[in-house]
């Protein structure tokens, strides 16, 4: 019944395929709910659409998608470019389930003046009044408050909120604040300053908004010119004063060259792990960069590096209002734009600027994965060891890590420990110290053999977790001596080995039989993982070598005395702390702890051995 279902659903889908104009448009995918759950966009419908029905479609996320599809509607439209605005449009509207999602869904700040009697120029997220224009919006609050700080100091306009009508100012309604006692403002509340006068600053404010400071230098220029030649070199010092200002900043806000006019730069950055892609629009105008921001987009099939890029130039470009006639990306897309061309850079300026966003994206990714991973570090240990699974090929994530490490001096106390990580972290619990029992003097690799089979053979037995990754303190020896003992046990665990250089530093991972080097940067996150495992477990058996050392000297030491017994021992060793403390302490003192009797045989004991060793 199903298959029959199923059947006559794919049939009543290819009659409208077929039905499907080769002409430009958006189409939209239904499912039986009657919601959208898919928009598309086409230079040609009938053969974009049908392509989803093909039999060989190789993607499981597409082969889902039409599974779910029910119905398909469409619109055509005259160009490519109305065909993407429209289907932009569309995923915004209904946010269907299988589309990209552009992750950022900011309102971001902008400039206003208002058509009012002396406007006031102020920042504002709120771009829905009416009678107010808007300059932005600003994706980067710092350029904002920049272009906000040179308005202020070419600029002394006002702040406040008053009614300045020409009415209310002739009543005298109003007094001047502290503002104009500062200076910031010429006190138009009162009629100091007039309204032509006020309202001329504002139009070269709008100038500055709209990046036109290098015409607004040379009005600036000209004009002072002017006034010195009339000897009016009070306002000409005025103009000198903002025409410094202004080229100070836009010596600071020009990157290339200032020719280069009116061009909007995109660059993407691929983020496989989690499924994105990382998108940096910058609008240059009279070669500066008055606008620049970095979104995400989040996939939900497989779309391409170019579906990406051409949706984010749509909607970017209808978002901060660009009208730029040329296009700089990093690769060639088949996308047509009415009054745009496509510009795809190898040297020159525009390369520059292009290299510029590039650099841009890829501080954004960093940035945007650190940040998420503060809030969850789990995450950036599952991607260090996602990395460290491709670097080497398992085939499974290599979630548990043990790692061994054998210590002695001159095979004196041998002794081998094995840490071991979950998730990137160390999992103490599961540390294990191992005393070597069947080798004789300093043999590290049968000490190696020892502690690795009993680990295995024990964790056979017991059924107990096995690690996804070996790895050994040391180079191919080490890691052929493992390989031995799990080929002996019937386990395939994936082995690898840290090797250190001629100064005793790790410099180099090893993987693979016969053994290779696999190429790693020494200052990658990854890299710092790897050497705190090693760090950890020679740390581990290092301290137990020292404590079973130690505990050896005192068992030889105080067991020797006839008459002290082990309580007596524990006591004095609890209170002096060492035994060094305990033969330079005088009877005394161990009197008080153990008492006269016992006091004497040890302090007899210690005073003759000293005898025995001076003669």
């Amino acid at each position: 019944m199903e298959k029959r279902a199923g059947e006559e659903r794919l049939n009543y889908l290819k009659t409208i395929v077929d039905r499907l104009p080769e002409e430009p448009g958006s189409y939209q995918y239904w499912d039986e709910t009657g919601t959208i759950i898919y928009v598309g966009k086409a230079k040609n419908l009938k053969k974009r659409v049908a392509s989803y029905f093909n039999k060989n479609q190789e993607s499981i996320k597409t082969r889902m998608l039409v599974s779910k599809i029910q119905d398909i509607s469409y619109t055509t439209v005259r160009t490519e470019e109305d065909a993407l605005n429209l289907e932009n449009k569309l995923i915004k509207k209904y946010k269907p389930r299988y589309n990209v999602m552009l992750k950022d869904d900011k309102t971001y700040p902008s400039i206003a003046i208002p058509e009012t009697p002396f406007p006031r120029v102020y920042k504002t997220r709120q771009t829905d009044k009416k009678h107010v224009t808007y300059y932005g919006p600003y994706t980067f609050v710092g350029a904002l408050n920049n272009v906000m700080g040179l308005i202020k100091h070419l600029y002394p306009l006002r702040t406040c909120n008053l009614n300045l009508t020409k009415e209310n100012i002739e009543a005298g309604k109003f007094k001047v604040c502290l503002e104009y006692h500062m200076g910031n403002c010429k006190g138009p509340c009162i009629g100091k300053q007039s309204e032509e006068e006020y309202m001329k600053n504002v139009e070269e404010v709008r100038e500055i908004l709209k990046g036109n400071t290098r015409k607004l230098e040379k009005y600036f220029l000209l004009t002072m010119k002017k006034l010195a030649e009339e000897l009016r070199f009070e306002e000409a010092e005025i103009l000198k004063q903002r025409l410094l200002t202004l080229q100070n900043f836009n010596a600071k806000s020009e990157v290339v060259n200032y020719r280069m006019d009116n061009i909007d730069v995109f660059s993407i950055e691929e983020d496989e792990e989690h499924k994105s892609a990382f998108i940096n629009f910058m609008h240059v105008k009279n070669g500066c960069i008055n606008q620049s921001f970095t979104f995400e987009y989040k996939r939900r099939l497989d779309e391409t590096s170019e579906e990406l890029l051409t949706l984010g130039i749509s909607e970017m470009r209808e978002r901060f209002g660009s009208k730029a006639k040329e296009i700089i990306v990093p690769f060639h897309v088949e996308m047509e734009m009415n009054n745009a061309t496509f510009t795809v850079p190898v040297r020159g300026d525009k390369k520059k600027l292009l290299d510029l966003s590039i650099l841009n994206v890829k501080e954004y990714k960093k940035d945007r994965i650190q940040q998420e991973e503060k809030l969850n570090p789990e995450q950036r240990a599952v991607r260090l060891l996602k990395e460290l699974q491709d670097l080497l090929h398992l085939e499974k994530l290599p979630i548990r890590i043990e790692c061994f490490d054998n210590s002695n001096i001159q095979g004196a106390n041998p002794v081998a420990g094995c840490v071991v990580f979950i998730k990137g972290k160390p999992s103490k619990n599961d540390y294990r110290k191992y005393n070597i029992k069947t080798v004789i003097g300093p043999d590290d690799y049968a000490s190696m053999r020892e502690v690795v089979y009993r680990k295995y053979a024990r964790a056979i037995e017991e059924e107990t977790p096995l690690p996804d990754l070996i790895i050994t303190d040391g180079g191919k020896g080490q890691m052929g001596i493992v390989k031995e003992v799990l080929d002996e046990l019937k386990l395939d665990i994936p082995i690898a080995g840290l090797a250190k250089d001629d100064k005793h530093r790790t410099n180099e991972l090893l993987f693979g039989f016969p053994p290779q080097t696999i190429g790693m940067k020494q200052d990658s996150a990854l890299f710092h993982l790897l050497t705190r495992i090693q760090d950890e477990v020679h740390r581990f058996a290092i301290t137990f070598h020292r404590e079973k050392r130690s505990k050896h000297q005192i068992s030889s030491e105080l067991d020797n005395i006839k008459g002290i017994g082990s309580k007596t021992k524990e006591t004095l060793l609890k209170h002096f702390k060492s035994v060094k403390r305990i033969k330079e302490a005088d009877k005394e003192s161990i009197a008080e702890i153990v008492g006269n009797a016992k006091a004497g045989i040890i302090k007899a004991y210690f005073d003759n051995n000293i005898v025995s060793k001076l003669s």
